[in-house]
Parts: C-alpha cells; structure tokens; sequence
C-alpha cells in the first residue's frame, strides 16, 4: 500500500487500530504488564487515551506518571475486562464523529422557476438566509454554496462557498465543500424547500450515523434517499469523486450504490420542493394557512 492508496483506502474506515510497538498511531491504548516496561517508547505516547492493565493490583510506573501530564484523567481498565474496553471504545468513536458543517445550494440556475430561487421569500427573508438560519441551529457553521458569479451578490451575513467543480449542478456544491473542508461531514440542504423545519433537522441529526457514507431522509415520492437534504460524512468525497470519473453526477445514484443511513422524515410534507411559479404561489398560500399536525 503506497503512500497515494493509504489515505484513499484509510478515508472509508472508522477505526483503525495498529500495533503501537511497530507504527505510530494520532491515539494510544497502553497495556502495564511488568514483563514489557514502556519507558523506552514515551515518544510513542503522544496523546494516550486508555489504560489496560494485566494485574488488577498494579500501579502506574513513577515513569509514565511523570510523562503523562493527565495521567490521573485517563481511563484504566483490567486487560480481562472485555465488555469495558468495548463499551470505551465505542463511547470513544461516538464522540470522535467528524465535526457537522452546514452547506445551502443556492447555485442552481433557476430556470423553472424564472428567478432566483435563493433569493425568495417564504418567511420574510430570502430564502437562502432562511435555510442557512436552520442549519445554524444543528451545525459548527454554514456556508452557501453558490456560482462565482453570485458570491459577491450573497448578504454580509452569509459565507459564500463558490464552486469549484461547475456545471455539475448539486454534485458540484457537494464535492466543492468536501474540497474547501474533506474532514467535516456536511449537511447539505436545497435552498428550494420552504416547509423545511428545525425539529426535521434536528430529528436527522440525532440519528445520524457516522459509520455509513450518508445519512439521508427517505424522497416522500419512492423509496430513493433525497441526496438534497443528507449529512455525507467525509468517506463520500471519494465516493462521489468515484461515481463522477464514471460519468455520474447525480449525487442521489452514489446514495442508492453506496452503504448509507435512510431515515422516515418526522413530517414528510417538509421535504416537497418548490421548482415553479406555480408551485411558489401555492407554497405561499399555504405557509400562510398552515396545515395542522399529522394524524
């Protein structure tokens, strides 16, 4: 494995342990047995994270007390113990999940619906502010993917990401935000769908699961995930990267190809987009007399 397939091959893993006493690892387990003393391999013990010892009766070595500036805040378990070495792992890859970025597509040409579909007004505001305030509330930070030739139009309050793959529609903001950040998982969301909710959002990211490529909320028209409303974890860039060098831009294919997380949207009507003038005028009425709860 060539220092070019590693990282390709490393970015579809979620964990990977290594032998610390041949490779050096970002993390360390450390076992404490009396036979194999590790004062001669402190360089190797960076940021060490778990202690596994052999006999329940030992005590920590005065060396790796004093190299251990935390020492007394890290974990010890019995090597025997199998259930809490499990348990910690787990906990421990939970809370490692790649950070949640925030991207609005607003960089589509608009052509059905005659204007510029991120800049109308559904809620007082256009609506590319008003998505990008939803992902706000479940994200690090936001940004709004859009042409070059929009950034400069963008409100001060918004963070334009232009895109740097074009004319590849959504697939080109996506692949654009994993080039600005490919360690950050991004939720994507169209700028075209008005009814869209926090609790939907938050409903999305409490059951996102950082092991699968995505985890996207099911169309309400097929059984098809919706690609335009996903969290795709760092491992789709170079899946979406795969599936465009085989002529496929559209992101929804590398969903229905790849091992992702489909989920039943809280209120699937929050998903319907607004392409037309027709279905504009509609939405307005509607969102002005809105529905009543699901029964």
């Amino acid at each position: 494995m060539d220092r070019f397939s590693q990282p390709e091959w490393l970015a579809h893993q979620n964990l990977v342990l290594v032998n610390g006493n041949h490779f050096r690892a970002k993390q360390q387990i450390i076992i404490l047995d009396p036979a194999k003393p590790l004062d001669r391999k402190l360089d190797k013990l960076t940021d060490v994270q778990l202690i596994l010892r052999v006999n329940a009766e030992q005590e920590l070595p005065e060396y790796l007390k004093n190299h251990l500036l935390n020492a007394g805040q890290i974990t010890v378990l019995d090597l025997t113990d199998t259930e809490g070495i499990a348990g910690f792992i787990k906990q421990w890859w939970q809370a490692s999940a790649p950070p949640l970025r925030g991207l609005v597509l607003a960089g589509g040409q608009s052509q059905r619906m005659q204007t510029d579909k991120g800049r109308l007004h559904y809620h007082g505001q256009e609506q590319r502010e008003y998505v990008a305030e939803l992902l706000a509330t479940v994200c690090t930070d936001v940004h709004v993917s859009c042409r070059p030739d929009q950034a400069a139009d963008l409100p001060a309050s918004l963070q334009p990401l232009p895109d740097r793959f074009l004319d590849l529609g959504p697939l080109g903001g996506i692949l654009s935000a994993f080039q600005f950040d490919p360690n950050a998982a991004w939720l994507v969301v169209a700028c075209d769908l008005p009814f869209l909710s926090v609790d939907t959002l938050q409903h999305l990211v409490a059951h996102r699961q950082p092991g699968k490529m995505a985890t996207a909320y099911q169309s309400p028209h097929n059984d098809f995930p919706e690609p335009l409303i996903t969290i795709w974890e760092p491992g789709s860039y170079t899946t979406l990267l795969q599936f465009l060098s085989l002529g496929y831009s559209c992101p929804r294919k590398a969903l229905i190809n790849s091992d992702v997380a489909v989920l039943k949207a809280p209120d699937a009507r929050e998903l319907r987009n607004v392409n037309t003038p027709e279905e504009r005028e509609t939405a307005q009425r509607e969102l002005a007399s809105p529905p009543g709860p699901l029964a």
